[in-house]
């Protein structure tokens, strides 16, 4: 992927992402209504506010995974200084020097 060279770009970069996680956040909710992970299922369905907490549940995951799928995105994103993928070259290593010390027989 390459880096976007205009805003423009980076505002669709953004709402795909956000897309992404508010889709992933949907199939994320329907399985943990579904599997009645901690009883949600349950009081989802016999609960006035049932679909209150629904909607509650998918947005606030939603944004959870929409900011997790752009920082995916943006980390994902390569400079125009790297040429090569993003891999870092070695720091090169101090080798040991022995420096000779006079000893005196003096005390």
């Amino acid at each position: 992927m390459t880096t976007p060279a205009h805003p423009a770009k980076l505002t669709t970069l953004y709402i795909r992402s956000c897309a992404i996680g508010f889709a992933a956040s949907a199939v994320f909710v329907g399985l943990l209504i579904w599997g009645d992970v901690a009883r949600l299922g349950h009081l989802v369905t016999h609960s006035a506010d049932g679909l209150l907490a629904l909607g509650l549940l998918w947005l606030f995951n939603g944004i959870v995974f929409a900011g997790v799928q752009f920082g995916i995105a943006i980390m994902a994103l390569k400079s125009e200084d790297e040429h090569d993928g993003g891999q870092r070259q070695p720091e090169p290593v101090a080798a040991p020097v022995l420096i000779p010390v006079r000893t005196d027989d003096r005390r």
